[in-house]
């Protein structure tokens, strides 16, 4: 089968109810919770994508038993220390820049050396970040280049707590640090700066020993060490930042509507939701819950007309980091100048996002201005392609928000589209053009 996508027309007007896949950084956070709990955890709705899947076989290669039937999934804890080390044990992360860092706060008491490796992509990453704070507590690290995967872990039977800044808005370091603190005697302490807290509310969930002081700017976390973690049976809500590309095409389409059921609107990751409405784009939650501490809703938005330029405040940067190419897209429409800044995170994800942004908006014909942490859109609230305009999207480091915000921007704004490596959506989103079929009919 053909690794491309051919997209040779905008979508036509919509009406619809969709369900989009399982949260991804909660699934993956189910499955390291539900390794080192005691006792068997069943979740539904997991996201079957190839980074939840690096997320199951890293803990089968640490001795803990899963199995997947149908919709649901069942992983059998052997408790905090049940983890059973094999000599040269390599664990591969692929894509999963979550699995990654995350895995390494439960290895830090490893008796014996672990591999850790990526995929192209992931081995461009910096893995320093939760390596230093983690030599705090008495690991050692042996990186590639200093920061890069692949690298090996050597854990310490004698980990001391240890007090950090995390000041980079990374949930991944913290989260990482979180687990490691979890192991260790007395207190670990972080002040952290905003960002998702999906590990947090878990333990909060399972009444674990952490408590978290929330300050405007960062918030204070005090992790004491952990005896024994309950099971944990979980419906996981859909994924926002899946979700996202479909309310901009929707607000980008004539004469569109969409319901998004169930999704998760923690409100560590509903930035766009804020960055969007301030842009006049129509979406109302619905049917609002909270769930296991999360909250969750049903997402309606309407097609919008005479989109607004947006100054972006930064304090909204860490909400909406994962979904700022597809923002831009709507951006690109908006009457006005936009301008965002302190994106340098945008860089150290799968693909130079800034640069992809640039690159897809100027095939979009649309100005921008960019430095190494900011852009400005010169939005063209008439932007529709000519039909023959051709356009080809490749050598992204098959970074999957490349690909789907290159397919939104086809459907929304016209030309003829060739966009390469289609395979890059199974780490994340598998059903992506299933769900897209689905909305032409």
């Amino acid at each position: 089968m053909s690794n491309i996508v051919k997209i040779k027309k905008k979508i036509g007007n919509f009406k619809k109810t969709i369900i989009v896949p399982g949260d991804k950084s909660l699934s993956i956070r189910w499955v390291l919770f539900s390794s080192l709990a005691n006792g068997t955890s069943k979740a539904k709705n997991l996201l079957m994508s190839e980074d939840v899947f690096a997320a199951i076989e890293a803990i089968k290669k640490l001795g803990i038993k899963v199995i997947i039937k149908k919709k649901e999934c069942k992983i059998f804890g052997k408790g905090i220390d049940g983890y059973k080390y094999k000599k040269n044990l390599t664990i591969d992360a692929q894509n999963s820049g979550t699995l990654g860092r995350l895995i390494l706060g439960l290895l830090v008491n490893s008796p014996e050396a672990i591999n850790l490796v990526g995929d192209k992509s992931l081995s461009k990453r910096d893995f320093r970040r939760v390596s230093d704070p983690l030599s705090k507590f008495g690991a050692k690290f042996k990186l590639r280049k200093n920061n890069y995967l692949p690298l090996t872990i050597y854990g310490s039977s004698k980990l001391k707590p240890i007090k950090y800044n995390e000041n980079k808005g990374s949930a991944q370091c913290k989260s990482s640090i979180i687990f490691a603190g979890m192991r260790t005697e007395g207190i670990t302490t972080i002040k952290a700066k905003k960002s998702r807290n999906h590990t947090e509310l878990l333990c909060k969930h399972l009444k674990l020993p952490i408590s978290v002081k929330k300050n405007k700017s960062f918030d204070e976390i005090k992790i004491k060490k952990v005896k024994k973690i309950k099971t944990l049976n979980y419906d996981i809500p859909s994924d926002i930042s899946s979700s996202a590309f479909f309310i901009v095409l929707t607000a980008l389409s004539k004469n569109s509507e969409l319901i998004i059921k169930n999704v998760n609107i923690n409100p560590s990751r509903i930035g766009i939701i804020t960055i969007l409405k301030k842009m006049r784009v129509r979406i109302i939650f619905k049917n609002q819950k909270t769930y296991k501490g999360e909250k969750k809703a049903d997402i309606k938005v309407v097609s919008t007309k005479n989109i607004k330029a947006i100054n972006c405040p930064p304090e909204l940067n860490s909400g909406a980091i994962d979904e700022f190419l597809v923002i831009f897209l709507v951006a690109a429409k908006a009457k006005g100048v936009s301008y965002f800044s302190n994106l340098g995170e945008l860089n150290h994800k799968e693909s130079p996002r800034l640069k992809w942004a640039e690159n897809i908006l100027s095939n979009l014909g649309v100005k921008t201005i960019t430095t190494n942490d900011t852009i400005k859109i010169y939005g063209k609230p008439d932007l529709n392609l000519d039909f023959n305009k051709k356009i080809t999207i490749k050598n992204y480091l098959k970074d999957h928000r490349v690909f789907m915000t290159s397919l939104i921007a086809a459907l929304s704004f016209g030309g003829k589209w060739t966009i390469h490596d289609k395979d890059s959506i199974n780490t994340s989103f598998p059903n992506f053009l299933k769900i897209i079929e689905d909305l032409k009919k």
